[in-house]
């Protein structure tokens, strides 16, 4: 069974955010293993200047990257990565299981976004869209589109 890691900086808080994450999560046992890594946001005043932003992401990616397996093949969101449809998405998830180790760690960073030694590692940046989401809700619309991207791949009818 293919494995897929969702690391996240930061914790679910609001209890309507993790009931529709916990529903993905439910229906993604139906087609992966899956596990939900959180490491700690880093705490910052509220308006840090540039130094202040940059060292919380590289200790935010020290995080991140201690967390990452070796062999998995990794995918950042940010806004710089590329848009895809969700049939161009199953399509490259169904290749990345085909062609790799069974195994993604997807990558969800703070409200400042991912250090760039994260988005080194990564193997591909990846952007759901040019707006801007709160992390909590990327986190859940992720999670819709992996579940998403296995129903289109084994045919469901949940993508119309």
């Amino acid at each position: 069974m293919v494995k897929i890691w969702l690391i996240c900086v930061g914790q679910l808080k609001e209890k309507f955010w993790q009931a529709a994450f916990n529903e993905y999560k439910k229906r993604l046992g139906a087609f992966c293993s899956f596990e939900l890594v959180e490491v700690d946001e880093c705490k910052i005043k509220s308006n840090p200047s540039g130094a202040e932003i940059a060292q919380c992401l590289k200790r935010e990616g020290e995080k991140i990257l201690s967390k990452i397996m070796n062999k998995s093949y990794v995918i950042a969101m940010c806004i710089e990565g590329k848009s895809l449809s969700s049939p161009l998405f199953a399509r490259h998830l169904e290749k990345i299981f085909a062609n790799q180790t069974g195994e993604i760690a997807f990558i969800i960073g703070s409200s400042f976004g991912l250090a760039q030694s994260v988005k080194d590692r990564a193997d591909f940046l990846f952007s759901m869209s040019s707006m801007t989401f709160p992390h909590q809700l990327t986190r859940v619309m992720l999670c819709e589109q992996i579940y998403r991207a296995f129903g289109i791949v084994h045919g469901s009818k949940y993508h119309k």
